[in-house]
């Protein structure tokens, strides 16, 4: 009788060892394998096809950009792959981000790690991994008409205005994290002036504070 074949998974993370012992874990299992890694989004879609995985783990924080906007951009390229999102932040603004974004589940890396080898059967079995909590939120959002009620300051935010604020949070100046996200200085510019206006801050040094805690706060 021929062995099994295994499913194979490409890990999307800038901290290699944390990308070593989750291969450890995956590679332990009977019908897994961890076919590669790769810590940026530059290099994500050429190992896609490359290697050509069953499945994608992609963490949210990368060194050249953001992970929500490689879900997006792998879900176009490469229709029908399914990822999950793993992040050291909180999922109450994240998870459903990641999920709207073509994500087929959201774990925190703060979770036992058995619950990743969970999550990634959960996903290749058709399914979708996310807490209760995550699934009802997106659901609500998808078939209320008055979804955009009662949400706050921080849901309106696009995608990308989030990750400024997390970097302004992190204490980057507007120099790194032009840098760090491949755009224009006067476009983080921009981006600054619309979440004043969005979070209803006056002043810059209000944004700072305001990012700063919530940095901590998501981080916790």
């Amino acid at each position: 009788m021929p062995p099994r074949k295994k499913s194979r998974i490409l890990i999307i993370d800038d901290h290699p060892i944390f990308c070593l012992g989750m291969s450890e874990l995956i590679n332990k299992e009977e019908d897994l394998e961890v076919c590669g890694s790769v810590e940026s989004m530059k290099k994500a879609c050429a190992a896609i096809d490359d290697l050509k995985p069953d499945l994608v783990v992609v963490d949210i924080s990368l060194k050249d950009g953001n992970g929500i906007d490689l879900v997006q951009e792998i879900k176009k390229s490469h229709e029908g792959l399914p990822m999950l999102v793993l992040s050291m932040y909180d999922e109450s603004l994240y998870a459903e981000r990641a999920l709207m974004a073509g994500a087929s589940g959201y774990i925190m890396k703060q979770e036992a790690i058995h619950k990743v080898v969970e999550a990634i059967r959960h996903i290749l079995g058709g399914d979708i991994y996310a807490s209760i909590t995550v699934k009802e939120k997106v659901f609500k959002r998808l078939t209320s008409q008055h979804a955009g009620d009662n949400r706050s300051p921080l849901d309106i935010l696009t995608n990308r205005e989030l990750e400024v604020l997390r970097l302004i949070g992190e204490g980057c100046s507007t120099k790194e994290i032009a840098d760090r996200l491949h755009l224009s200085i006067k476009t983080i510019g921009t981006y600054r002036e619309n979440l004043k206006e969005k979070l209803k801050l006056k002043h810059f040094t209000g944004l700072v504070k305001f990012a700063v805690h919530w940095s901590n706060k998501i981080m916790q």
